[in-house]
């Protein structure tokens, strides 16, 4: 994934990190050869510069979660056969070339990727993603007009700024363009744990290194949020989408039938349906259920980082439905 779930040592407030939205047992394979920059074969018209990559379902993680703890990264799902790409792939090119390393594109081809246009649900294209410290962004579909682009690229970059994320990404001189790579820092010792922990899968041995972060400092707000990540990820782990849903649907008042579709949900990237659902549920709750999921939802608070635009939203909405 990302050196931790959702967060890079030094870099500010965690935010969200997509185990769990794409399968990591496929794309936390190290990138393959070669998997960096210069556009597939039968690309959007437009020259590829040294800030455009080509991701894959096995490079993803490797390439663009860590990528995104140090810039944002915009994610352009196409295809060969797709006419409006060929408009939008160009001008997506010429935009992150103007920023000089401070964002970087990676272009997605749905047909040879089809494991992360279903991690995105991606039902159209082009579609336009951006991932930011690890937290996926819904941008826009369809070709737009360029203005209207600029736009859409000015505020993701004040969105990154407001998490922290303002590095450079460094352009290599000659045809090391596409070598390209943010530089990282390290982490903790106990941090690094974790994250070689959730990379194998150990999602207990992740909890006992926070675990063991927090009890030596109390204060690690970085090992105190990736602990409430990784346990979000361990109540979801196995569990069937479209069954908790069904459950959830029938049984509106039920607490832990909705917390599980809101668990699901902000894994999946879709944080305000995860906010509305829990709050909704605390309307037609009382009592202990109430309590319970009003303590829930403050929990993906902080899961999801208190600096994104969302949560102080939600906490307004919760507060209403409270009093």
């Amino acid at each position: 994934m990302t050196n931790q779930p959702g967060m890079r040592a030094g870099a500010g407030r965690p935010s969200l990190n997509l185990r769990g939205a794409v399968d990591l047992g496929a794309l936390a394979r190290p990138a393959a050869a070669g998997g960096r920059g210069g556009g597939a074969p039968g690309a959007p018209a437009g020259k590829p510069g040294a800030f455009v990559i080509d991701t894959t379902d096995g490079t993803f993680s490797n390439e663009v979660i860590n990528a995104s703890q140090t810039v944002p990264v915009v994610l352009d799902f196409w295809a060969t056969w797709c006419e409006p790409c060929k408009q939008l792939s160009p001008l997506l090119e010429s935009l992150v070339a103007e920023y000089g390393g401070r964002v970087l594109l990676a272009k997605i081809d749905v047909d040879a990727n089809p494991q992360l246009a279903q991690a995105f649900q991606v039902q159209s294209i082009p579609s336009v993603f951006a991932v930011v410290k690890g937290q996926p962004i819904p941008l826009f579909q369809g070709a737009q007009p360029e203005q209207q682009v600029r736009a859409v690229f000015d505020e993701l970059m004040r969105v990154a700024e407001a998490n922290g994320v303002t590095g450079r990404l460094a352009a290599p001189e000659g045809e090391g363009e596409e070598d390209a790579e943010p530089e990282e820092e390290p982490l903790p010792p106990l941090h690094q744990a974790a994250y070689d922990a959730i990379e194998q899968d150990d999602l207990d041995g992740a909890i006992a290194a926070y675990q063991q972060a927090l009890r030596e400092s109390p204060a690690d707000d970085l090992a105190r949020v990736g602990l409430a990540q990784v346990q979000l990820m361990k109540r979801t782990n196995g569990v069937d989408l479209t069954e908790a849903r069904a459950t959830a649907a029938a049984n509106p008042a039920d607490p832990e039938a909705q917390i599980v579709v809101a668990d699901l949900d902000v894994l999946g990237g879709h944080i305000e349906d995860a906010f509305a659902r829990l709050i909704d549920t605390v309307r037609v709750t009382t009592g202990e259920d109430r309590e319970k999921v009003r303590a829930h939802l403050v929990e993906l608070f902080e899961v999801v980082g208190r600096e994104d635009p969302r949560v102080p939203k939600a906490r307004i909405a919760l507060a209403n439905a409270l009093f």
